[in-house]
């Protein structure tokens, strides 16, 4: 947008040309001219869909959390198919007294255990107590052992279902829990499940005050909830509608629920303030204002949307099913509202007209689009560029360079509330078999080899205990040997343990188990990280390439990104590695990042930093194109666009930060790595750093060859 002095005259100059509008702002006009239609049709989408909304938390898968292709997921399909379902899926029952388990009320307590897992369609064979095995030394805790009918996802659900009632024959003395894998990602699933949704009943009143103080009326603070309402009822029937045709991780839906109100606000602040400072002083129509708008600010959006979709995109590079679901989760969610942001928005604005102001604060100056303190902080920085340049730069450094000492690996079973099941049944296991009993290794080997093979594994350090070869009774060839290690399955001495005994076992010998499946994940994780981090640097490039035309901002931006992901990190592993701040935020330090944090995370941040990106620098070169300063490109980047990153910030850091609230460490890690990443990258990288690299790149910072200009679809932001 030109830079405005505040005169009338001049508003009114530009007002007098007509503008043909461009693609997007046709679609505009054409939504605002159409209400009736695009309100029908958006009531049409959220209806069929959202009818399938209800069933999302049913529907949803559990599991996922797998490197497929794996050699231990290889072992659990075997092992579920060729023995009974003692596969790392099976449901333990453990049952601990503070008496012999052959007392008579113990047995029976066993007995009925053993009848409700018996009666459950998921359950295949169940294997009894059997002393030497399954009975501790001490004979006071007994394992019923309950395999496996179903997939992985299908045993989660069962777990919700069985552990409970297995629970209720507690009493008297006797303990009655239900653990294993399958049980332990039912409580980390409900666990965080009840985290997120409290912590978002905590965030809504703060983000409902901060959008009233960024929009100044309460109109237009509505028009996010809006988009949100509409793109989130969409997406979640849809995720329902996918999981006939692939497993959807549920945590897809709880991320697709932040990624929509993030930028369902993020898109109505941008578009509604340009569609306020479009009408401000001029004698023109709604739909004038929603043309130029969606031609302006619209086409940022659209560019921001693709940037965000991209980013995420590079995640489905991570073989494993809950990643892919959870970024596709996000993905359809912000599709959704992307496309509401595009139709919906522009048709209720071109319907309600100046009535967005309507109910306004009484200091706000209703249609105000130009911010004359972030002018005045654009000026500042022109004025001092390497002070604050170079004071943002050495801060983002110091808080990044922590990195270098980051450990992750997979969560340990201390994530969990202790009265979890899947965790108190942990424990006594523990407590009757040994440190390393919970994580039992699973050696699949062709039954001619399988005495040599269990002597061999015997004799490797790390393993407590064997037991006999088991050959499977349908004929298949194979027998299975199940290995107690010395080490807790959370104990980094047991991929050692691991990657020993797969070195060194006969050809055609397989380890598996529980606890090797989240081994092999965290190295598909390490592998595929620097793989994930450059597809989303390469892309981020290239849209900003084809939004800006410009080589040089287009890499500086890219790159500025990094600068906010690394500090975010680096804080995280102060943190949540080395325990800072513990005792303020109630957790126990595990000493490590969860395994899953750096891909996810680092797409997530970048996707959201682009974001701001591309709204600051697609203002920019519209200033740029109208008059060539880039003086007032950046100056006035920061006037008109400074207040939306300002304020989008500030929503999300809230929403963010209420999730460093809840009980479980992993929404813990996510929501201070995220709301770190945005505070830092709004006030540092957005609103210094960036605004700096424009100053002292000057005019370079939009020069572009020749031959790329050619090569690249002519792109404008300007209206005029």
């Amino acid at each position: 947008m030109r830079a405005e002095s505040g005169d009338a005259a001049g508003s009114a100059a530009v007002s007098a040309a007509p503008v043909r509008p461009g693609p997007l702002g046709r679609l505009g006009v054409w939504a605002a001219t159409h209400v009736r239609l695009v309100l029908l049709a958006w009531v049409a989408v959220v209806a069929v869909l959202g009818a399938f909304a209800p069933q999302v938390n049913s529907a949803l898968s559990g599991a996922g959390w797998q490197a497929n292709g794996s050699e231990s997921v290889a072992v659990r399909e075997l092992a579920q198919r060729h023995f009974g379902g003692n596969a790392s899926s099976a449901l333990q029952v453990v049952v601990s007294a503070d008496r012999p388990v052959s007392d008579p009320a113990v047995r029976r307590v066993v007995d009925r255990a053993t009848g409700i897992v018996q009666r459950d369609a998921r359950i295949a064979a169940v294997v009894p107590p059997r002393p030497g095995a399954t009975i501790s030394a001490d004979g006071r805790t007994a394992i019923v052992l309950a395999g496996a009918k179903a997939d992985p996802n299908t045993m989660v659900r069962a777990a919700d279902d069985l552990k409970g009632p297995l629970s209720a024959l507690s009493g008297d003395g006797v303990r009655v829990n239900a653990t294993g894998a399958s049980v332990l990602w039912s409580d980390f699933n409900t666990a965080n499940h009840d985290a997120m949704i409290k912590s978002e009943v905590v965030s809504w009143p703060v983000t409902l005050a901060i959008l009233v103080l960024a929009f100044g009326s309460l109109v237009a603070a509505g028009l996010p909830l809006l988009l949100t309402m509409a793109g989130l009822a969409a997406s979640a029937g849809s995720l329902v509608l996918l999981t006939h045709l692939m497993p959807i991780s549920i945590w897809a839906m709880n991320f697709a629920m932040m990624f929509a109100l993030a930028l369902g606000i993020d898109y109505a602040l941008f578009l509604v303030m340009r569609f306020r400072g479009a009408r401000m002083g001029r004698a023109r129509t709604s739909v004038d204002a929603v043309a130029e708008t969606m031609d302006t600010a619209g086409k940022a959006v659209l560019l921001s949307g693709a940037t965000v979709l991209v980013s995420l995109s590079a995640v489905l590079l991570v073989p494993s099913p809950a990643f892919r679901s959870m970024a596709g989760g996000i993905m359809l969610a912000v599709a959704f509202v992307l496309a509401a942001t595009l139709t919906l928005l522009p048709a209720v604005l071109g319907r309600i007209g100046h009535r967005v102001d309507s109910l306004a604060l009484p200091w706000v100056r209703a249609g105000e689009h130009r911010s004359p303190r972030f002018a005045a902080w654009g000026r500042r920085l022109w004025r001092r560029p390497v002070l604050f340049g170079g004071a943002a730069l050495i801060v983002l450094l110091a808080l990044a360079a922590p990195v270098l000492g980051l450990r992750t690996a997979m969560p340990s079973i201390n994530v969990l509330p202790g009265d979890a099941s899947a965790r108190a049944g942990y424990t006594a296991v523990q407590h009757g078999f040994g440190p390393g009993a919970p994580g039992t290794l699973q050696i699949l080997t062709p039954t001619g080899q399988a005495a040599t093979v269990a002597d061999q594994v015997g004799g490797t350090p790390g393993v407590a205990g064997v037991m006999p070869a088991q050959p499977a009774a349908d004929g298949s060839g194979w027998s299975l040997i199940q290995a107690v290690p010395a080490a807790d399955p959370s104990d980094p001495a047991l991929a050692s343990t691991v990657d020993a005994l797969r070195a060194d076992l006969p050809h055609g010998s397989l380890v598996g188990g529980a606890a090797v499946e989240n081994l092999d994940l965290q190295d598909l994780l390490t592998q595929k990280t620097p793989l994930v981090i450059g597809v989303v640097l390469a892309l981020g490039f290239v849209l900003l390439l084809l939004a800006l035309q410009a080589p040089l901002i287009a890499a500086l931006g890219t790159l500025a990104s990094l600068l906010s992901t690394g500090a975010a990190f680096g804080a995280a592993r102060l943190i949540f590695q080395d325990g800072h701040g513990a005792g303020l935020l109630g957790f126990t330090s595990q000493g490590f990042l969860d395994g899953w944090a750096p891909v996810f995370f680092f797409a997530m941040i970048f996707a959201i930093a682009m974001d701001y990106t591309v709204f600051l620098l697609a203002s920019a070169k519209e200033h740029f194109e109208r008059g060539g300063d880039p003086r007032e490109a950046m100056v006035g980047a920061l006037a008109h666009s400074g207040r939306v990153v300002f304020a989008a910030a500030a929503v999300m850091v809230a929403v963010f930060f209420t999730f460093a609230l809840s009980g479980p460490l992993p929404p813990k890690e996510m929501g201070v790595v995220l709301g770190v990443a945005v505070l830092l990258d709004a006030a540092l990288v957005r609103l210094v750093l960036l605004p700096v690299l424009l100053r002292l790149t000057g005019r370079a910072a939009w020069w572009s060859p020749r031959w790329l200009r050619r090569a690249l679809p002519r792109v404008r932001f300007s209206h005029d």
